[in-house]
Order: structure tokens, then C-alpha cells, then sequence
């Protein structure tokens, strides 16, 4: 009988990587099994907030022209908000991304002289654009607005840089944005509980100043959500963590009733707010999407555990490490070199269930201020919390790995990729 082996051989794996990645796995029983802790606690906290919310067949049911009454959109973000420990929830197919779910959210708080504020150093590329802190700002950013910029950079030992932050809080701060992934920045994820803290350092000086964290990558990986910390608001991607894998598009805004209003008002308009907005059929993905998401997260998480193990044994800088405690589904992994980067994508795509005949290459992505590589071959076009690798080319030449809708398909994910790094002759297997 064919064994998981012989598959793995047959699609191209050396036994040596094999055999070394099999060795790597049986090492991580113990933080897997922290792991699938989390994802029950977060399961049944799903499941109880759909019971609570009646959520029923009915709910299924598509919308359309104006969305007037939409039983499946309101009763689903009344779970998101309970699920969130939240007043309210803004969930919608019309939030493209997570960037324009921000977008929303900055434009719909922030008023002309006003000040925003991030404490945590530069935010992720695709929003400097929107700040108005690049170079080349397209038309539309807060700067053009008369929306102000500050931002205090963190320690060098990652720690906030709490008298920074002081300084920089003046009468016109209005909101303090807070990223808790790294996104192409080599620092550590915010823990929800370090998110706790430097909100409540905040509050003590400014009671008044919106909090929001943007939570791409984080959902489900903890226990808590940082509105249960703290934050006013929430704000993330139904094609990242939340959405399962199924949902094939949206966003998601959550927090305090009146500032999730003010959202609604500038996502569709002053008057209207939650009122519109046909769902088009995307209900039912939206639930069972949200109802795996603890699941997938999980299967996420274990692959970008596998992975700092993997890389970190064959001498590669890896943040995390593989023994740190994780707060998002990220991996970065140092490679050295724009030819490592692009082969370890490559081993990626060729993964995937979907284009594994196609091999990426860098290329100049909107948004970003350098060329990106991305490999994605997923369901859903753009889906990070599907098998997925990228990178700006640039030194020091680090990729970012995340997702898996599958623990499986992680592992599978990760062995390509030092395959093709041990074919192109970056990486050298140690033999049994």
C-alpha cells in the first residue's frame, strides 16, 4: 500500500528532506497540543455565540439592491461582536480588504487637524499610501485632508517606547492605531495582553483618544481578541484568519457602538450606514467561514510553528523562534539573498492546490515601495490564510510564510520549499 511517504517521494521530495522534516514534526507534540487547546476554547466560544444569536437557515438567505432588512448580515455581526467581547460589528462583502477596512475606519474617525498616531513604529506598506507617508502619496490620503501623522518608534529590544509615546500624545492626538502583526517589519507580533498594556498607558494619559488595532493575522490565536483588552476597535480581513478559508471576500470592523456607526456612515454613507448593503448570497460562507476559522487557524499556526523549527535547525534567522510563545500566524524566515527568497516561494506555489504550474516572480505590486514576490496558489485569490508565501526583495532578503487550510497541507507547504532551496543549493539537508 502507498504510504504518505511514497506520495511526498513521487512529487518530488528527497527521503533526506523528508526524513529531516519528519524528525522536526515529532519534536513539536507538546506546542501542538497547546495549540488545538486554544482552537477548542475559541471553537465552542463560536458555537456558544451562534446559539446565542439564533443563528438559523434564514440567515443564509441572499440580498439584494439596497439590502433593506438582511437577517443573515445583522445576526451575523452580532456574533462577531459577541465573539469579540464587542458592542457592535461591522461585517461586509463591500470591505475589499483589510487595508480598505482600515481606510474605512481612519476616514470615518479622523477629522481635518486632527492627529493620528501609531506607537508602534511604521504601519504595514499598503497603508502609507493612505496615511499620506510616502514619497509619492496618490490622491486621497489623510495628509491631503489635513490629517497629521506621528509615529514612536519601538525600543531596539521591541519594548514600547513608553516616554516616546507620552511626548507624542498631544491635545490633537484623536486616535492611536496599533498593528499587532509585523507585517514586512523583522519585530515581534504584539501578544493581545502587551496590546492590553499599552492602551492602558494610553487611556491613563488620554481617556479620550480611539484606540484601534488593526488584527490581520491574529485572530484565534490567542484566547482573548484585543477588544477584550482594551481596544475601542477591531479591525481585520475575512480573507485572513476569520473567514475560514471560504469567505471570498470582506472585512470586518468591531468595537464600540458608536465609533462601528461612524464606520458604517463612511462605508456607505451619512444617514444610511448599516442599514444597506446586499450580501449577495456570501452569507452562508461568512458563518461556516467564521465556524472553521478557529480550526484553520489552528492548522496555520502549527505550520508556521513547524517552520521556525525547520529553518531555525538549519542555521536560519527566524522571528519567531521556534520555541517563542505566538501571537499571529506569521513566519518570517532571514534567507540572505533575493535568489532564496524567490526559491522558497517557488517551492510554495508548487505546493499549492491550485496554479502549481506556475512560478512566481517579483514583481512591482501596488502599494508597496519595493518589488514583492508572492506565491498564492489558493482558492481564493489573495487568501493569506490559504498556503501562502511573500516578500519584498529586498535586504535583508526575509520571506514571510503563513496559512494552510490544513496542518497537512502546511507541512507539505514548508518540505517543498527546502526542497527547492536544497536544489538551487541554499540549504544542505543533514543525512540520517
Amino acid at each position: 500500500m502507498e504510504t504518505v511517504k511514497d506520495l511526498y517521494l513521487s512529487a518530488g521530495i528527497d527521503e533526506a528532506v523528508f526524513d529531516y522534516c519528519d524528525e522536526v514534526q515529532k519534536t513539536l507534540k507538546e506546542r501542538f497540543e497547546q495549540v488545538d487547546q486554544i482552537a477548542e476554547y475559541n471553537q465552542m466560544k463560536v458555537i456558544r455565540a451562534m446559539e446565542h444569536q439564533k443563528v438559523s437557515a434564514a440567515c443564509f438567505e441572499a440580498t439584494t439592491g439596497y439590502g433593506y432588512d438582511d437577517l443573515g448580515r445583522e445576526t451575523l455581526e452580532a456574533v462577531y461582536a459577541e465573539v469579540f467581547g464587542a458592542e457592535a460589528a461591522l461585517v461586509r462583502p463591500q470591505l475589499t480588504c483589510g487595508t480598505h477596512a482600515l481606510t474605512v475606519a481612519l476616514s470615518a474617525l479622523l477629522r481635518p487637524g486632527d492627529e493620528l498616531l501609531s506607537p508602534v513604529g511604521k504601519p504595514y506598506d499598503t497603508l502609507e499610501g493612505v496615511i499620506g507617508i510616502k514619497e509619492d502619496n496618490p490622491p486621497g490620503s489623510l495628509k491631503e485632508f489635513g490629517i497629521r501623522y506621528r509615529q514612536v518608534d519601538l525600543l531596539e529590544d521591541g519594548a514600547f517606547d513608553y516616554d516616546g509615546i507620552r511626548e507624542a500624545l498631544t491635545e490633537k492626538t484623536k486616535l492611536v492605531t496599533i498593528q499587532r502583526s509585523k507585517g514586512y517589519a523583522p519585530r515581534k507580533t504584539l501578544s493581545v495582553s502587551r496590546i492590553g498594556e499599552l492602551i492602558s498607558f494610553i487611556k491613563e494619559i488620554r481617556p479620550d483618544v480611539i484606540c484601534m488595532v488593526d488584527n490581520c493575522y491574529g485572530e484565534f490565536v490567542e484566547t482573548m481578541e484585543p477588544t477584550q483588552a482594551g481596544a475601542d476597535l477591531c479591525v481585520g480581513s475575512l480573507i485572513k484568519n476569520p473567514g475560514g478559508g471560504l469567505a471570498p471576500v470582506g472585512g470586518y470592523i468591531t468595537g464600540r457602538e458608536k465609533l462601528v456607526d461612524l464606520c458604517a456612515f463612511r462605508l456607505t454613507a451619512p444617514g444610511l450606514g448599516k442599514e444597506v448593503g446586499a450580501t449577495l448570497g456570501v452569507n452562508q460562507t461568512f458563518f461556516q467561514g467564521f465556524f472553521l476559522a478557529p480550526a484553520v487557524t489552528a492548522g496555520a499556526l502549527k505550520g508556521a510553528i513547524f517552520a521556525a523549527n525547520a529553518y531555525e535547525r538549519l542555521g536560519f534567522a527566524v522571528i519567531p523562534d521556534g520555541k517563542e510563545s505566538r501571537h499571529d500566524i506569521i513566519q518570517a524566515v532571514t534567507l540572505g539573498s533575493a535568489e532564496a527568497v524567490i526559491a522558497f516561494c517557488q517551492g510554495i506555489q508548487a505546493a499549492a492546490p491550485v496554479d502549481s504550474h506556475v512560478a512566481p516572480e517579483p514583481y512591482a505590486m501596488p502599494g508597496y515601495h519595493s518589488d514583492v514576490i508572492m506565491a498564492a496558489g489558493a482558492f481564493v485569490q489573495g487568501s493569506s490564510i490559504e498556503l501562502s508565501a511573500d516578500g519584498p526583495v529586498e535586504p535583508p532578503y526575509a520571506v514571510y510564510f503563513q496559512g494552510g487550510l490544513t496542518w497537512y497541507h502546511a507541512r507539505y507547504g514548508i518540505t517543498m520549499s527546502l526542497q527547492y532551496l536544497k536544489n538551487a543549493g541554499f540549504v544542505q539537508i543533514p543525512e540520517k
